[in-house]
């Protein structure tokens, strides 16, 4: 777990010395303005990311779905742009749970950035804790110099995930899984041989993440566990399914995101979509 989390107190004493890079992540499905949510407060030094135009590329349907994987030359530009340097630390946070913040979290670990966690709890346990935030615009960083590697983490295409992994995951809410709503994608239900996993039972009331061992638990009642493999995890649009990930890997279980999720998989005819409960 220490690979993934941070906690509020251990950061706020990394900032006291040498400080890492912070980034303020935060975003909804919907019409939200996470910039000015950082303006109205922040951790002190926390750079703010736009998901949308930073975390990835435009939206392209059949394609990539609503939110592809950004091309790495712009991603370098941005990290570096945030104030990255090769071997500093990195800390995300949002303030919903991590859910979006997890994208930033796979994003740079996937181009090679070793050292990346998640503030658990995000802003609400940084400001449960007593800590200072700050507000307005922040300082803009001194860019870095960081040197990005795509591909160290697995990624799964449309073609992989239809030729059926041995277990595939749907982090989106159970309603859209079921196909009982879709509020953004051209159709509605889930990946034929998914299983329902909702990422929002992750965490616990207080958006931190569940213990190691009640994740284990979690898992392998979804018939995963550390001896599974071929694990594959998608959402709507590859960002919940971030945070899926982070949470296996709290686990000790190591799985693969397919960044194009149900909004490719939906915005293509000739790929199939199951209804209801069942895979």
């Amino acid at each position: 777990m220490r690979d993934v989390l941070i906690s509020p107190l251990d950061l706020a004493e990394m900032l006291l010395g040498t400080p890492p890079v912070v980034l303020d992540v935060r975003w909804q499905l919907g019409d939200f303005d996470g910039r000015a949510a950082y303006r109205e407060g922040h951790i002190p030094g926390a750079v703010y990311v736009d998901l949308d135009t930073e975390l990835a590329a435009p939206p392209s349907g059949p394609v990539g779905g609503r939110h592809p994987l950004p091309a790495p030359a712009d991603l370098q530009e941005a990290a570096r742009r945030w104030g990255i340097n090769d071997g500093v630390p990195v800390v995300v946070y949002d303030d919903s749970g991590n859910l979006a913040a997890a994208r930033a979290w796979w994003l740079l670990r996937w181009a090679g950035v070793a050292d990346v966690r998640l503030l658990d709890g995000g802003l609400a346990a940084w400001r449960g804790e007593g800590l200072r935030t700050t507000t307005g615009d922040g300082g803009t960083p001194r860019a870095g110099r960081v040197t990005l590697t795509p591909d160290r983490l697995p990624v799964a295409t449309i073609d992989d995930v239809a030729s059926g992994p041995a277990h595939l995951l749907d982090a989106r809410a159970t309603e859209r899984y079921r196909g009982d709503v879709e509020p953004v994608d051209p159709r509605a239900g889930h990946i034929p041989g998914a299983v329902s996993a909702p990422t929002a039972d992750n965490i616990d009331a207080t958006g931190r993440f569940r213990t190691a061992d009640d994740l284990r638990r979690r898992f392998a009642g979804l018939g995963v566990d550390a001896e599974a493999g071929d694990v594959v995890v998608y959402c709507g649009s590859g960002i919940n399914a971030a945070h899926q990930i982070a949470a296996l890997a709290i686990a000790g279980i190591d799985a693969t995101l397919f960044p194009g999720s149900f909004s490719q998989w939906s915005s293509d005819p000739d790929r199939p979509v199951a209804a209801g409960d069942q895979p």
